[in-house]
């Protein structure tokens, strides 16, 4: 991919009271919506808003999202610039302290989409979330993968059926996605399976890095595709594998932790959902009971929303306990893995 090189020259003048790039900045260039013009932000200008674009700053609600430093290394921008940016976007969207009863108002905008199963539902409060991260963590083969696929499907239901009626967006770090699954439960819901794969962006992310750009990458298409989930399937892999070590605990957690936050902001930015799954390592001082805790510590424990445990049960059963909500109480429910996906006992 060619790769442009952006100079001071470059700059607008109505822009010089704002400060001036300082250094040079290689970006490769790209395709980017139009959808938004950020020109209309107090002190973007046309080079600016090019810049922010090429960055992957499409709308107002990621930058208003964004943080100053994440901004001014992306768009090549000083800091002062970019927190005046950051400013401009938040006022333009009305983000401000509130009160309780307004903030109670502004939830009423979340909405659910169903699991497939009324007992699982149920358990959630009436499915997954949007503005939020629902982790599910569980030994190899229990059934988060499949969790994953059934999410992708459903989210594609009509509102009157529990769905959003919007598409999915599937980063896939372990190579498990298939296709052909998605057909068998798409079959199953009553629905066209090949508008069903359509409707689901597909990426396969090879390291942790690459896994943070898709991201990053995919935020245009969000909107353009009318994207109403984000599945990270899993989330840990590439993290563990990369970094080895009790030495490089303390970089790892802080890149898990951005990355974290980037899916956060996505899903408020949005008004969409996240699952993310999540690995389990063994605790070789419980002597009793579970020895399977959550990979990830506690950066990934306090970052995600809610977090449902999933284990093996009797047959094609699947024990799914919720661990963590800000609002729920805790429970058990048992479910199915059947050809057509998830299903209720």
């Amino acid at each position: 991919m060619p790769r442009r090189k952006v100079r001071e020259e470059e700059i607008d003048e109505e822009e010089g009271e704002l400060g001036e790039v300082d250094e040079e900045y290689y970006e490769p260039e790209a395709e980017y919506d139009e959808g938004h013009d950020l020109t209309e932000l107090e002190g973007v200008g046309p080079a600016t808003a090019r810049r922010l674009r090429e960055a992957g700053f499409t709308s107002i609600e990621s930058i208003a999202m964004s943080t100053p430093a994440e901004l001014a290394v992306y768009a090549g921008i000083s800091e002062s610039v970019a927190q005046k940016i950051i400013q401009a976007a938040r006022n333009r969207l009305n983000i401000d302290v509130m009160s309780a009863y307004d903030f109670y108002q502004q939830r009423k905008a979340v909405q659910r989409i169903t699991t497939g199963s009324k007992a699982l539902d149920e358990l959630l409060g009436g499915g997954v979330e949007t503005q939020s991260i629902t982790e599910i963590y569980g030994p190899y083969g229990s059934g988060k993968t499949q969790f994953c696929h059934q999410m992708a499907v459903t989210v594609q239901l009509s509102e009157e059926k529990g769905g959003l009626g919007r598409g999915a967006l599937y980063i896939d770090t372990e190579g498990t996605f298939r296709p052909e699954r998605i057909l068998q439960i798409a079959e199953r819901f009553g629905m066209d399976p090949e508008s069903t794969l359509r409707n689901i962006l597909y990426a396969r992310a090879f390291t942790s890095d690459h896994q943070m750009i898709v991201t990053e990458r995919a935020e245009p298409l969000i909107k353009e595709r009318d994207i109403g989930l984000i599945i990270v399937d899993s989330l840990i892999s590439h993290f563990r594998g990369e970094y080895v070590g009790r030495e490089t605990l303390a970089e790892r957690q802080q890149k898990l932790n951005k990355y974290l936050h980037k899916l956060l902001r996505l899903s408020l930015g949005y008004n969409l959902a996240v699952i993310v799954t999540n690995q389990v390592v063994a605790d070789p001082g419980a002597f009793f009971g579970d020895p399977n805790k959550p990979a990830g510590g506690h950066v990934l424990g306090h970052g995600v929303t809610a977090r449902l445990y999933i284990k093996r049960g009797k047959k094609d059963r699947r024990v799914v306990k919720l661990v963590k909500s800000p609002y729920l109480p805790e429970g058990t429910v048992e479910i199915a893995i059947t050809q057509g996906g998830i299903e209720d006992v």
